[in-house]
């Protein structure tokens, strides 16, 4: 984190001093520079003239003495309130009165750092991410005495070196941290638990969210110590027993398992530093048990996850029946893949004759017992038990022995779909994610009764159709919602909460941490009441009090607030 910032100040014209503990510490972080500047000639962003400048432009020393004459110190010291009250206690009368004192601290109280100075009015965070030349964001922390003036002058000077700054209170984790590390402990523990494999869990966030990095190789990248002392921080603050490190996390530092930085974490790297990882043997879920053929499918429902599922299988070269509840719904189903399918066309994904195939595979059927010969069938109806229950009740009647019945309920017990026939055994759940046709990921959701070659079966269909299967338990949220949900829910209480505005919650978490969209734009996407449902199930079967949905996200709901869909949610649109 030092020499990134030293490099971004220096990239940015401005003198730099830079102060280690001695000369081999001085070494490595010019290596870092010097490493950091040749990618960035490699990759054509500086030429040699300008690194060359680049490089004259910063000085180190191992004396705190040499920052006499700065206009601002940035510390970028290991995480340890003991280490920063001592040093800021020395800066304190090394420099002129008027330099403001910044730390780079992810987690640790910036007023308890202030009160070692005699200038604390002077004193503020200035969090910057990991790696500082590349992210842009930077989060300004103010204490109850930080000054107006020294947060306006961090923000201009943030401004002048291409950051985006957001500023915010002092309080354990910020905004990035506070959001980010309950949601990866939370992840540590469904790995903890056996839940889900590692893999499973990256990529299921990877394809199913869109994120940049699965939870568990994000923690390998950041380090494992560094994440324990920020959930420690935050939980000793907090008090919240979502933010009290897993324990496997303990374990595996005390092993010498740091992550990237040791070669080894949660995954085995090439070599310490290295972000190659290593092929273990049986690393990912293992499927037991021999696939079922599987050549006619069976689609109920004509919403808009149904008619996308029937567009994968047909356009994978399955012959599909649609089933709907009246021929006029059937029509407008098969109208609304033909929509699809031609704008495939239009934008050169997909041949004509490809289309013309892909709709002739599609047959549509009133009647249940026109599935008799399918060998999957998938249920895609509402989301309500009852009528998911009446649909399996009504394939047990009619389905062939052997076919594998499926549910795509994004939270409701797939256990329950199952009772509902004689052959539970059969029964699975196939997760697909909105819109079908574009989104890879599908959680294959197994139950207690579930047989290994109807998972093996699922799996294999999955990857038939090109997608990315995940597998997983039977409980509330599966894999993705049960991570994603809690860390929105978290995102509300913080706005609840008046610690920071929607906008820079948003810009903290797309601009720090890579996601594709900000909390409140993904749960205006999503819909308010939809989210709500989401967040009542998961409390209501882990019965975390930190799960509980947010009074404020259900008083919008009540109010008809729903999101993008009703024109108002976190934010007005225009409809």
């Amino acid at each position: 984190m030092g020499a990134g910032i030293a490099e971004v100040c220096a990239r940015s014209g401005l003198r730099v001093v830079a102060v280690e503990v001695d000369e081999a510490a001085i070494a490595k972080g010019r290596g870092h520079i010097e490493h950091s500047t040749d990618r960035a000639l490699r990759g054509g962003k500086l030429d040699e003239a300008g690194r060359a400048e680049l490089l004259d432009r910063i000085s180190c020393a191992t004396s705190l003495s040499a920052l006499a004459d700065v206009d601002l110190v940035i510390e970028a010291v290991p995480e340890n309130l003991a280490l920063k009250a001592e040093i800021f206690a020395q800066l304190d009368k090394i420099v002129r009165p008027e330099v403001i004192l910044a730390s780079n601290t992810s987690s640790l109280s910036v007023t308890e750092i202030s009160v070692h100075t005699g200038r604390p009015g002077k004193v503020l965070g200035l969090h910057f991410f990991n790696p500082t030349p590349v992210l842009k964001l930077v989060e300004v922390v103010r204490t109850v005495v930080t000054e107006h003036d020294v947060v306006d002058d961090a923000v201009a000077f943030l401004g002048g070196l291409g950051k985006t700054p957001v500023v915010i209170g002092d309080r354990a984790g910020f905004i990035a941290n506070a959001l980010l590390f309950g949601y990866l402990n939370h992840a540590v523990r469904m790995y903890e638990s056996r839940y889900a494999t590692r893999e499973d869990l990256d990529a299921a966030m990877r394809y199913g969210c869109g994120y940049p990095m699965g939870p568990l190789a994000l923690l390998d990248l950041i380090g494992l110590d560094t994440a324990y002392e920020i959930l420690d921080t935050m939980y000793h603050q907090s008090r919240n027993r979502l933010h009290a490190p897993a324990p496997i996390l303990k374990q595996m530092i005390t092993a010498g398992l740091l992550g990237r930085k040791s070669g080894r974490g949660f995954y085995t790297y090439e070599a310490p530093d290295s972000p190659v990882v290593v092929a273990e043997g049986g690393a990912s879920a293992s499927v037991a048990g021999t696939p079922r053929d599987v050549h006619r499918v069976g689609v109920i429902g004509t919403g808009t996850m149904a008619t996308g599922i029937v567009e994968v299988f047909a356009k994978a070269g399955k012959d599909v029946v649609l089933r709907a509840r009246g021929a006029d719904k059937a029509e407008a189903a098969v109208a609304k893949i033909r929509k699809s399918l031609d704008k495939a066309v239009v934008r050169g994904k997909l041949a004509e004759a490809d289309r013309d195939a892909a709709l002739a595979r599609i047959h549509t059927a009133v009647e249940f017992e026109a599935l008799a010969d399918c060998d999957l069938v998938i249920e895609a109806v509402a989301e309500e038990l009852s009528v998911k229950q009446a649909v399996f009740g009504a394939l047990d009647e009619v389905c062939k022995p052997g076919a594998v019945l499926a549910t795509t309920t994004s939270s409701l017990p797939v256990i329950e779909c199952a009772a509902a026939t004689s052959r539970p055994g059969d029964v699975v759940g196939l997760h697909f994610f909105n819109p079908a046709q574009v989104m890879k990921l599908v959680e294959i959701v197994s139950t207690i009764a579930t047989d290994a070659d109807v998972v093996a079966t699922a799996d294999a269909v999955c990857r038939s159709l090109r997608k990315e299967p995940v597998h997983c338990g039977d409980r509330a949220g599966f894999i993705v919602n049960a991570l994603l949900f809690p860390y929105l829910n978290d995102a509300v209480k913080m706005l609840e909460a008046h610690y920071a505005e929607a906008d820079d919650i948003d810009t903290a978490m797309k601009v720090g941490c890579g996601l594709p969209m900000g909390p409140f734009e993904l749960l205006d996407v999503v819909g308010l009441d939809v989210s709500l449902a989401i967040e009542r199930t998961l409390y209501l079967e882990f019965r975390e009090a930190g799960f509980a949905p947010a009074p404020l996200l259900e008083h919008l709901v009540t109010a008809g607030r729903l999101g993008r869909k009703t024109g108002k949610g976190f934010r007005d649109y225009t409809v």
